[in-house]
């Protein structure tokens, strides 16, 4: 159906899918970790079954396997402090904050690509900061201790997801398949195994006790995880750098919005205009991006 093979209308639906992660892990009564687990290992699973059906096989070169593994590290880092972050910022915060990726991507083309970043993208760091500020507020000692942690874990789930990124694309270079759901499968199938054996040493239990839970976590594999991503991957190679970098905005502005519509979170005048400052130095931050990296 035409629907189907509108690139643009998937590339979007791809991000309205995923602003809903923080919700299900805000939702679920399990821990950080082991919402985790079930986001890779339900969304790993469904990719596994289409992978089977479609009759494509896992196929790498030594060095993608290689970058593959790299990135099954990051990613799980990424997840772990992630779902912390969300615990003790809200969904909202959390989410902006991981989106300051398209900075550490940013310096990574030009530490080690030699790409230098743009007038605008230079700008974009201290605005997206500033934003920040009036967002959690410019005196650090005055915010709660857990509120400190959930911004610092925040921030590190941005360098995590960039280095998952700089890693799949190292893996993808000698690919001609555009959509890569044999790499996502394998890094979600390899996340869930580093997030199982971390709910073992945390003492964590990897029991759903809810079918209320269940559900949730179902919905968190299936559709953020396997459907969402597979949508964005399938649309990148058709549509323009403008379209992909405001999806990336979509993403935390809904997740902000359904942290207020489901969670009640307060935000005032200050907060919101930091927010959209914050959101409009992410839009520049990642302006040219996926051409430099």
């Amino acid at each position: 159906m035409s629907y189907v093979a509108n690139p643009r209308l998937r590339l979007f639906v791809g991000a309205i899918l995923i602003s809903f992660s923080p919700v299900w892990v805000k939702l679920v009564s399990v821990s950080a970790t082991t919402s985790g687990f079930y986001r890779v290992a339900i969304g790993g699973a469904a990719l596994a079954l289409f992978l089977a059906a479609s009759g494509r096989r896992f196929a790498f070169s030594k060095r993608s396997w290689q970058m593959l593994v790299a990135a099954v590290v990051f990613f799980a880092l990424d997840l772990w402090f992630f779902h912390r972050s969300i615990n003790y910022v809200g969904p909202g915060l959390a989410t902006l904050l991981s989106n300051f990726q398209v900075f550490f991507m940013m310096l990574a083309g030009t530490l080690l690509l030699q790409q230098p970043p743009r007038l605008l993208q230079v700008i974009a760091v201290p605005l997206a900061l500033f934003g920040l500020g009036l967002i959690v507020g410019f005196d650090w000692t005055e915010l709660p201790g857990d509120y400190r942690v959930g911004i610092v874990f925040g921030l590190l789930t941005a360098l995590m997801y960039a280095g998952y990124m700089l890693t799949m694309r190292e893996a993808r270079r000698d690919s001609t398949d555009p959509l890569p759901a044999c790499e996502v499968a394998f890094v979600s199938l390899g996340s869930a195994l580093l997030l199982g054996l971390s709910a073992v040493v945390e003492g964590e239990s990897l029991m759903i006790p809810r079918l209320a839970d269940a559900a949730w976590l179902l919905s968190y594999g299936v559709f953020s995880q396997c459907l969402g991503v597979l949508l964005i991957a399938s649309s990148l190679r058709r549509v323009s750098t403008t379209e992909v970098g405001i999806a990336l905005l979509l993403q935390p502005t809904l997740s902000f919005c359904w942290d207020v519509l489901f969670f009640n979170r307060q935000m005032t005048v200050v907060e919101l205009t930091g927010a959209a400052i914050t959101l409009a130095a992410i839009y520049l931050g990642s302006r040219g991006g996926s051409k430099q990296i």
